[in-house]
């Protein structure tokens, strides 16, 4: 997983340290304190030392500007005049946080002096400093208050981590686009300036010419350790009561074990972070059957983390990449029928999947025909892991911005269809044809990235930092 690059600011008011002896350097180790909720193997840490004048503080944002940091914890020790805050909300363009985590959880009032005060005012000057936010035409930090005794930091710390980490994971990166999208789904349709505009991220263009001179590249030895992969992290499967499913044939097996190779190599010559794809094909074209044998490869390629998507959905790529980068693993989805029997509903695809977050062995089987589309090959079946679960859906707007459309649920444990796709039963407390309601009138895609755990607090924090609509359906 990309790390993000977070940097602590920690700030106080320097004509206090003349009045106060010692109250500089006890005020300096709330910075130190609080740099032991960031995690040096989820993200690096920058640390511009203790400012508590405005030419410290020019000081410490030219540094900054040099770090190219993804997320600023700003740490109030005491109150600070708004000036020596002014700057970094002037000309640091990254998501900041103002930080205000009071030593003591009350104050024993009979025995409070000045010192004691100064110590625990660490709140004293945020109403401050978001005013002048707003003054400078900048956006509002969100605000962590608490004691410094509060069980929550550490959570709230983790997750804005990791809301950076999932920003980062687009900064200066590639997102392959191939082929097109399929005919008639005006949902997949996405501009690649505006998504450029809204994650960062180049789309770049390829073609299936590429893809099939790698894959006539792939040499005798490679297909071997690709299918010795595949009969690792696979279970082989017979035909089922689905008259569309075949036994997997040795041929079979090696082909999309080339397909496999091939899409690695187009992954690393391009350097993808992401991939969306599609191709229909003209009946008995060469790329007919490449492109029908491509799930067992975007299957191995999700679940290392390079997200896949299919029928060319770019922003569910986009969203599969931030459950992954938030913690989720992210497999690509839709909605399939529900049980109103158990109160669930079947969420799935036959392709790409992500095998990291599958409950037990994953399946393969043998299609003889893909349902919609063209070719046959060798599907992956199987359910996330029981448990909770998040929906992720990533569409756009009647004025063209994206929006996220986001809700928890729960995993099921239990029996599911046997046609060669993912297929998940998923519960969310309340009647199920209730929450489909709400979902589809919230205007997602009809696809979603499904992961593991529930993360809406960390996407309401990615939202925030990302300027990204979040509708959370409930």
């Amino acid at each position: 997983m990309k790390k993000s690059k977070i940097a602590v600011v920690s700030l106080g008011h320097y004509i206090y340290f003349q009045q106060f002896e010692g109250l500089r350097e006890e005020l300096m180790q709330k910075g130190e304190n609080f740099k032991s909720y960031l995690s040096p193997d989820l993200c690096d840490i920058v640390d511009v030392g203790y400012i508590d004048c405005v030419d410290q503080s020019f000081e410490a944002v030219k540094k900054l500007k040099k770090e190219d940091v993804d997320l600023i914890f700003i740490i109030l020790s005491t109150y600070v005049p708004s000036a020596v805050c002014a700057p970094f909300a002037r000309y640091i363009d990254a998501p900041q946080v103002l930080v205000g985590i009071q030593p003591l959880k009350h104050l024993d009032y009979s025995h409070t002096t000045t010192y004691m005060q100064l110590v625990n005012d660490d709140i004293c000057a945020m109403p401050e400093i978001a005013g002048v936010y707003e003054r400078l035409g900048r956006i509002i930090p969100p605000c962590i208050v608490a004691s410094s005794q509060s069980d929550n930091i550490q959570k709230e710390v983790s997750e804005w981590v990791a809301a950076a980490s999932a920003m980062a994971s687009f900064k200066y990166e590639t997102f392959g686009y191939l082929g097109h999208t399929y005919e008639g789904m005006y949902d997949m349709h996405t501009d690649p300036t505006a998504f450029t505009a809204a994650f960062g991220s180049h789309v770049k263009m390829l073609e299936m010419c590429e893809l099939a001179k790698l894959s006539d590249s792939v040499t005798n030895e490679e297909i071997k350790e690709q299918i010795k992969e595949i009969v690792d992290t696979f279970e082989i499967c017979d035909p089922s009561i689905d008259p569309l499913t075949d036994f997997v044939k040795e041929d079979d097996l090696a082909y999309s074990a080339r397909q496999a190779a091939a899409l690695k190599k187009l992954v690393s010559n391009n350097k993808l972070t992401a991939l969306a794809y599609y191709y229909k094909s003209e009946p008995q074209n060469p790329y007919e059957q490449l492109a029908a044998n491509l799930i067992i490869g975007n299957t191995l390629l999700t679940s290392s983390g390079i997200p896949l998507a299919g029928e060319a959905d770019l922003k569910t790529a986009a969203a599969m990449l931030i459950m992954k980068s938030i913690g989720g693993g992210g497999s690509f989805a839709e909605i399939h029928p529900f049980d109103v029997t158990d109160d669930v509903v079947l969420i799935g695809h036959d392709g790409p999947h992500n095998i990291a977050i599958s409950e037990g062995k994953p399946r393969l089987r043998k299609l003889k025909k893909y349902h919609g589309k063209s070719g046959n090959g060798i599907g992956v079946e199987f359910s996330l892991k029981a448990g909770p679960v998040t929906l992720l859906s990533i569409n756009v707007d009647r004025d063209g911005k994206f929006r996220m459309i986001a809700a928890e649920g729960e995993s099921l444990a239990g029996e599911i269809p046997q046609t060669g796709n993912t297929n998940t039963r998923v519960s969310f407390g309340c009647p199920i044809c209730e929450f489909l309601s709400r979902w589809c009138e919230a205007g997602p895609t009809h696809h979603l990235a499904l992961g593991v755990g529930h993360h809406m607090d960390t996407l309401r924090k990615f939202a925030k930092i990302s300027g990204i609509e979040l509708i959370e359906v409930r």
